[in-house]
């Protein structure tokens, strides 16, 4: 099964720290990466910059315009107005079923302001504690924001991530 997660940092430069150890962690079959995206909002922009990380990971499984869309529907629709209100329902609609709905997009939008980052992965096969564990000694540190694992799994993560901010 895939995960999708949000990983929020308290810098415009953390998502691509991060996105640079996962690819480590690749190349050490940790994760499978299959495809990922990072937003980077640095202080005083109207608007985060976007980039897919498919040139790092060959092929992306979700492609550009699912990025897209889903970026579109974050941080730009809200800029547009009610002219494309009835469209974007139906398009935050058809993202439901990867677990992409109205709390998700809130939740996002509330905490990606200026002066931070995301790091948007769509990953398989994670060895969890040796990924965590991995990152936390390259220093990295996020705030998990958003998945799509089950209530347990998530659960268990977050333990984890706690755990983490305890011990520093």
């Amino acid at each position: 099964m895939a995960t999708l997660t949000v990983w929020k940092f308290d810098t415009p430069e953390g998502a691509e720290q991060a996105e640079k150890a996962l690819f480590k962690l690749q190349r050490q079959e940790l994760i499978t990466v299959l495809d990922a995206a990072t937003v980077s909002w640095p202080e005083g922009k109207k608007r985060p910059r976007t980039r897919q990380a498919n040139d790092l990971w060959g092929p992306g499984l979700l492609g550009g315009m699912f990025w897209g869309l889903l970026f579109g529907i974050i941080f730009f629709i809200p800029l547009i107005g009610l002219a494309v209100g009835a469209a974007t329902g139906a398009l935050i609609g058809a993202l439901t079923d990867i677990g992409i709905d109205d709390k998700f997009i809130k939740d996002v939008r509330s905490k990606v302001t200026p002066g931070t980052s995301a790091l948007f992965v769509l990953s398989s096969d994670a060895v969890i504690d040796r990924v965590h564990s991995s990152l936390r000694e390259e220093g990295i540190r996020g705030e998990l924001i958003e998945t799509n694992l089950s209530a347990e799994e998530e659960a268990k993560l977050r333990a984890a991530v706690e755990d983490d901010h305890q011990d520093a």
